[in-house]
């Protein structure tokens, strides 16, 4: 398996941003939206950069007849971040009262990034599955969202413990996304990014484009 960088690595933290000041927008209208997402921010997780929804746009045109990209969540503002992240932490906490601090948010950062750092906190951040004409989502192996401890480990991109049917999808999945420049966080088969922290430490890019931003609820 690849090396797997966790957004807790120091190198993710040490890459600059180069704020872009490229807008938030609504994706509604644009892509195919899941409406059985639990909208914890109130209309905010619908919003993505410019730059990355154009990407979506392109990535979603080269699919294979009859397939479409299905939108789950994109923007998260920084305070919602933290409290997924924190809780997230003191499940692991209970769960092994041995560990020390750093292994906490090391472990955690396999499934929600630190706030400071999180891609979805710039709007550069997307989590998104596939699904047919029909809108039904297709099977990539697990739920999304579903954790390493839940999944037994079959939530990382490039897990074995899947049907081949499910790995075909992964596939498909990201060739377009790879082909329009977005890059997948390795624990999280369904979060990609473009433009952020671990965007620019993936492909070398000098600086991140989009930083956190602040955007109310809807």
């Amino acid at each position: 398996m690849r090396e797997i960088i966790l957004m807790s690595d120091a190198r993710v933290a040490a890459v600059p941003v180069e704020e872009c000041g490229e807008p938030l927008v609504d994706v509604s209208g644009v892509l195919l939206v899941d409406v059985r997402k639990n909208k914890d921010s109130g209309g905010a997780e619908l919003h993505l950069r410019r730059g990355v929804l154009d990407r979506l746009v392109e990535a979603e045109a080269l699919l294979p007849d009859g397939l479409r990209l299905l939108f789950v969540e994109g923007y998260r503002p920084p305070a919602l971040q933290r409290r997924y992240f924190e809780g997230y932490g003191d499940e692991l906490r209970v769960a092994n009262p041995d560990w020390p601090a750093e292994r906490i948010r090391s472990a955690a950062s396999r499934y929600v990034s630190p706030p400071e750092i999180a891609p979805h906190t710039a709007g550069a951040a997307v989590d998104l599955t596939l699904a047919g004409v029909d809108g039904c989502e297709l099977d990539l192996g697990t739920p999304m969202n579903a954790n390493p401890e839940q999944s037994d480990g079959a939530c990382y991109t490039d897990a074995e413990n899947i049907t081949g049917g499910a790995r075909a999808n992964r596939a498909v999945l990201g060739e377009v996304l790879g082909a329009v420049g977005l890059v997948n966080y390795p624990t999280e088969w369904w979060h990609w990014s473009y433009g952020d922290r671990y965007w620019a430490l993936a492909t070398g890019a000098p600086a991140a484009l989009y930083g956190p931003e602040e955007l109310g609820p809807s």
